[in-house]
């Protein structure tokens, strides 16, 4: 959320971040609704004021005997205590206004973010691996032989309905897999702390994080008010929510594998076949509570463990960070980290790296003390995917494909396969 002191001080740079967002100027409507709040919160201030005096002065009436005075004060205090509450609430219900109004803008983009309408504009920083090179056409993940006996849609479809996967088997193992050896290095390597994370989170998590109230359509919400999780971005974050640290405990350092659920609403269409666009999916997902001087540098960090973990694997990936027209609605800045998927000829994104400096820690109000004293300053957050399990799933097996049906395997998967390196195109491990 923006700072209203940050808009009053400089209307006319809120409005140009936002127009490098392709957003309309906002200035002039929000100090619009601010300005009438203030007005009718002075009017309340005045009016209490005025009751003030007119209840002291009852009673001095009462003692001279003046009972006509004492009648007309006694009223007028009822008149004022009427007219102050009328104002509080007026500006009660300007203040929400505002509020809601506020929560509906995006974040603005940093300085470095380059401008641009959409996808096509992103800029790539990086790129690693070499695309392997095949002596067939290779297939999609779910065309690949060996596969086959352990992706099944059409129960799924039975059971749930499209945009559902039943893994069965040795897919099902190496999937499984993948989570393991994610949160493995992030824990061990990385030095994040591992946490098991509630996928049910309440309004307060979800508007804290931005996600509400904006992309309430994009989520599932359970009949008793409950939202299932987007991504284990919203419990980690939002752990820290209303809470005012020690500067010495930043950052704060997290990691968590859960599922994760999206309605894909609006996406109808894309990207329909394979396992690519899920309803339910699961992600081994990283969150950083920073102070505001680190955030930078620990975006970049947390962009090196996603990357880390596609060389690791050996899968060819590219880095790119987004322009303005591509970047999600609480981002400050964004890179994607994208991995080459043989099966369609292209880069496909895996992980998001965001920072969203103060925006979201302003919606859940995260603080910190600083070491030196003084006032508690907002915390900065960060969060990205460490990667998305399915889409490394389906990379691996992509880039891993081989002329028979088989696949062949990372090898820093095989401790969490028992040895086994190979998806034979019978579909079993070897």
């Amino acid at each position: 959320m923006h700072d209203i002191r940050a808009i009053r001080d400089n209307p006319e740079g809120f409005d140009a971040a936002l127009a490098r967002r392709g957003e309309a100027p906002m200035s002039q409507a929000v100090l619009s609704l601010d300005a009438a709040r203030r007005a009718k919160i002075a009017a309340a201030e005045n009016a209490k004021a005025e009751q003030n005096k007119a209840s002291k002065e009852v009673g001095a009436a009462k003692g001279r005997g003046d009972e006509a005075e004492f009648e007309r004060l006694r009223a007028l205090v009822g008149e004022k205590k009427a007219e102050v509450a009328a104002m509080q609430a007026e500006a009660q219900e300007m203040d929400a206004q505002l509020t809601d109004m506020l929560a509906r803008i995006p974040n603005s983009p940093a300085e470095d973010v380059p401008e641009g309408a959409d996808e096509s504009e992103n800029v790539e920083v990086k790129s690693w691996g070499e695309k392997p090179a095949f002596d067939f056409t290779p297939v999609e993940h779910y065309e690949i032989k060996g596969v086959k006996p352990g992706m099944d849609f059409e129960t799924a479809a039975k059971t749930s309905g499209a945009r559902f996967v039943m893994l069965k088997g040795a897919v099902a193992r190496i999937h499984r897999a993948l989570a393991q050896f994610m949160i493995d290095t992030h824990v061990d390597e990385n030095g994040l702390t591992e946490v098991n994370s509630p996928v049910l989170v309440r309004d307060e998590a979800m508007y804290g994080t931005d996600k509400l109230p904006k992309f309430g359509e994009d989520s599932y919400q359970t009949t008793n008010g409950w939202w299932l999780v987007p991504t284990s971005e919203v419990p980690l974050t939002y752990s820290v929510g209303g809470d005012t640290l020690e500067q010495s405990a930043l950052p704060v350092r997290l990691t968590a594998h859960t599922l994760c659920f999206r309605s894909e609403a609006g996406s109808a269409g894309r990207d329909t076949a394979g396992m690519l666009r899920q309803h339910q999916f699961e992600k081994v997902e990283m969150v950083s509570i920073t102070h505001p001087d680190e955030s930078d540098a620990e975006q970049q960090r947390m962009v090196g463990c996603a990357e880390g973990i596609l060389e690791k694997l050996g899968v060819p990936y590219r880095t790119v960070i987004l322009c303005t027209g591509d970047m999600g609605f609480g981002a400050r800045r964004t890179y994607d980290i994208e991995a080459w998927v043989p099966g369609q000829d292209c880069y496909r994104e895996i992980s998001s790296v965001s920072t969203t400096g103060d925006f979201q820690a302003r919606r859940m109000n995260a603080r910190f003390k600083p070491e030196g004293g003084g006032k508690p300053q907002f915390v900065h957050t960060l969060n990205g995917s460490g990667l998305a399990v399915g889409r490394c799933l389906i990379a691996v097996l992509e880039n891993g494909q081989q002329a028979d049906g088989s696949v062949k395997l990372p090898e820093a998967l095989a401790p969490y396969l028992g040895g086994k390196t190979t998806l034979t195109a019978e579909g079993v491990l070897a």
